[in-house]
């Protein structure tokens, strides 16, 4: 199998569209599109009016009759809603999630991965949280129906995902094992997935994508490689200046004067012993600078995975507004990260991009109602009668600690799930007038983003980054059959 030399990371709620996947694809190398919260974005560019009609165009290829038909009834909005009115909101995740958030989540990862793909013959993969676990299985499912060719996944230990692979290809049943706090010791929750069900009775045959592993570290490497339910097909390999979601420093967690987590020599992956696996890895976290390419190989990697380079280019989902800013911020050398170890409900650290304006800036960041209306990062736990609930430590504290939750685990939590959501222009309008404020996410190589302008420009494509990395674009992969994007 012919490797990809660079993978573009998967980024945010929406920040790797498909758009973005898509024009990376194109260049011949591996786009991917992030599969967090898609659901919820589907929903709302619906109620956007769907500008170009490309949701709509994609929900008529939809395999399974009558589920793109009931989302659009359910979403669709002509012309768009008003500025002042909020967004419908989708049902919340849940072990046993209803027909509707089912349908609407295979719905939406398969439109994804459709429009990354359409006309065009390039490799397209997803990438998912572990920590995300309650819509996993409908939405692994919804992207290979859509011919997915990688699955991508971090933030965790999925050694249950290359199995679920496995068995979906197959057209048969599957099921996740589910973290719940509080569980009795032999008692087990699983979330569950029937293809044949969903699909009316016939279950059908799909290509089985490969499946990467992101990790921090050889241990994880090593346990992933032998574990795991099925076949891994490489890694990626994430150091801690990377975007997004961090791996916690080993050992007793200790912070800086900036309040930011200390990592150590502790924390460097040990190559020689990835290298031993025999599996291709790719190297991320501040690779996408030119001749970081060449140096990863030099170390036996397949490659790298590059991130922030592509999250601010023309391409990607961030709005406009924020890009220009973080831009101007880079060509002013004022363009900064904060890894902050309380922001994620997750309990990972996080890295936030300080930009005026939006959640991110640490120094001005003002006070937000508590509320969780999207649930994605909500957290299972055992009631006391034996029963399921769910709670979040940045949703109101009261309820929080109603729900059995340590009322210190609410300290500087932030609502990841509207931030992400705002940073592509689809925040939730709230009943105080206020527009949900952006949260943005990026790695240590923001300060480096405005080195990929050509002069006289004020933005760069995700074409220039990749020649820039060293590898000029084939932007070859066009079928006769490719559509016109506007």
């Amino acid at each position: 199998m012919l490797h990809p030399r660079i993978i573009q990371g998967g980024m945010g709620a929406g920040v790797s569209d498909w758009r973005l996947a898509r024009a990376v694809s194109l260049t011949g190398e591996l786009g991917v599109v992030s599969g967090t919260a898609l659901a919820c974005i589907l929903a709302r560019r619906l109620q956007m009016g769907d500008p170009g009609g490309h949701m709509r165009r994609a929900m008529e290829s939809f395999p399974v009759p009558g589920v793109a038909q009931r989302v659009l009834a359910e979403h669709f909005i002509d012309g768009g809603k008003k500025t002042d009115e909020p967004f419908k909101l989708t049902p919340l995740p849940g072990m046993n999630p209803g027909p509707e958030f089912v349908a609407l989540t295979v719905l939406a990862n398969f439109v994804e991965v459709f429009l990354a793909k359409e006309g065009q013959r390039g490799v397209v993969g997803i990438n998912y949280l572990e920590k995300i676990q309650m819509p996993t299985l409908p939405s692994i499912f919804g992207a290979m129906l859509a011919d997915v060719d990688y699955v991508l996944m971090g933030a965790g230990i999925p050694r249950a995902i290359p199995g679920v692979l496995d068995k979906l290809a197959a057209g048969e049943p599957v099921e996740l094992k589910l973290d719940v706090a509080d569980a009795q010791p032999g008692e087990d929750f699983h979330c569950r997935f029937d293809p044949a069900t969903f699909c009316g009775g016939i279950a059908p045959r799909l290509k089985r994508p490969a499946f990467i592993g992101i990790v921090a570290s050889a241990t994880l490497a090593i346990t992933l490689a032998r574990k795991s339910s099925g076949a891994v097909n490489g890694f990626v390999v994430e150091g801690e200046t990377a975007g997004g979601h961090n791996a916690p420093p080993r050992g007793a967690l200790q912070l800086n004067e900036q309040g930011e987590p200390v990592y150590g020599p502790r924390d460097v992956p040990d190559l020689a012993k990835i290298r031993e696996l025999g599996l291709p890895f790719w190297l991320a976290g501040s690779y996408g600078q030119p001749g970081k390419l060449a140096e990863a190989m030099q170390l036996g990697a397949a490659g790298i995975q590059v991130g922030t380079a592509f999250a601010f280019c023309d391409e990607s989902g961030i709005t406009a507004e924020i890009k220009q800013l973080a831009i101007q911020l880079s060509r002013e050398k004022k363009a900064h990260v904060f890894t902050d170890p309380l922001a994620s409900p997750t309990g990972f650290p996080f890295k936030v991009a300080q930009l005026p304006g939006t959640q991110s800036e640490t120094s001005s960041r003002k006070p937000r109602t508590r509320v969780c209306d999207l649930g994605y990062l909500r957290q299972a736990y055992r009631t006391s009668d034996g029963k399921l609930g769910y709670r979040c430590p940045a949703e109101r504290i009261e309820d929080y600690v109603r729900k059995g939750g340590d009322v210190a685990e609410t300290e500087g939590r932030l609502c990841v799930c509207n931030g992400l959501v705002a940073t592509i222009g689809l925040g939730q309008f709230r009943p105080d007038g206020e527009t949900e404020l952006p949260l943005v996410t990026a790695g240590n190589d923001i300060a480096r983003i405005a080195e990929f302008l050509a002069p006289g420009r004020h933005s760069y494509s995700a074409a220039d980054v990749v020649r820039r990395l060293g590898i000029s674009p084939t932007i070859s992969n066009l079928s006769k059959t490719s559509p016109v994007l506007k």
